[in-house]
């Protein structure tokens, strides 16, 4: 196709358009960046709905652009500068339907509730912890969206792959969460307060919520409200908490490490 130089194109707009909500929405296309993101969208068997690179990175990437046999658009260097949200990109861009991902449906035995989470770069990498852990969904009250670009790229790739539900507001999530409960699903709470169970005590083999909280002010009371355990992380006291995104990584890691046990005793 002809190699597009102008930053004036349509293309350029549409696509600039994509690193804010509003964009996502009424596209309902996602922005990937980098050579590593589409390795990953193809590696999941998803297809993006266009592909834009440089000359040089076509040059360097012939072998995964006819592997994948990807919708090409040449464009030049200001243009890769206008499209993308880094300030270095390598080269190439890529938009993928939101259709395309995997869908929530609300009932997932091993859940991440993440309550208000603001922090990109926190959410990227509980997401990528929670792909790592064995997560069926992640369910979301508000905060960041995880489909923006920061996040993706802090994901590297785990937001395509996981089955995400993301409300407006973590309220919105109570009536999930008393549906799970009576269906005697566990609702875990982490908590600070020494007098919280160790998270190595609990039966993390039962299908399990974990609530997780906003970075500032932790989980909504009336989320709270409804845990039917409560653990706490130990730790030295010379620090008042943990980071949200290094807390979740022991506890959503001990599942794993309890299914193996399991499997090895049986």
């Amino acid at each position: 196709m002809e190699l597009i130089t102008s930053r004036r194109n349509p293309l350029v707009g549409r696509l600039r358009a994509l690193h804010q909500p509003k964009g996502r929405r009424e596209q309902g296309l996602l922005l990937l960046e980098g050579t590593h993101q589409l390795q990953e969208l193809l590696r999941l068997g998803l297809r993006p709905e266009q592909v834009l690179a440089t000359p040089g990175w076509i040059e360097r990437n012939g072998g995964l652009l006819a592997a994948g046999s990807l919708p090409l658009q040449p464009v030049g260097d200001e243009v890769m500068a206008a499209v993308a949200t880094t300030d270095h990109p390598d080269g190439v861009v890529a938009t993928l339907a939101r259709e395309a991902l995997p869908i929530a449906r609300g009932d997932g035995s091993f859940v991440l509730l993440l309550d208000q989470l603001q922090d990109p770069g926190n959410l990227g990498t509980l997401l990528r912890t929670a792909l790592a852990a064995g997560v069926d969904e992640v369910w979301l009250g508000g905060g960041a969206d995880p489909l923006q670009p920061k996040v993706l790229r802090a994901s590297a790739g785990a937001a395509l792959a996981l089955p995400l539900l993301r409300l407006a507001q973590g309220d919105a999530l109570l009536p999930l969460l008393q549906r799970a409960a009576a269906a005697g699903q566990q609702l875990v709470a982490t908590e600070v307060q020494p007098g919280a169970q160790p998270y190595w005590q609990l039966d993390w083999t039962r299908p399990t919520i974990l609530m997780m909280g906003n970075e500032g002010a932790g989980l909504d009371p009336q989320l709270a409200a409804l845990a039917t355990h409560r653990i706490t992380i130990p730790h030295s006291a010379a620090v008042e908490s943990l980071n949200v995104a290094v807390a979740a990584a022991p506890l959503l890691l001990e599942r794993w490490r309890q299914d193996c046990n399991a499997a090895e005793g049986a």
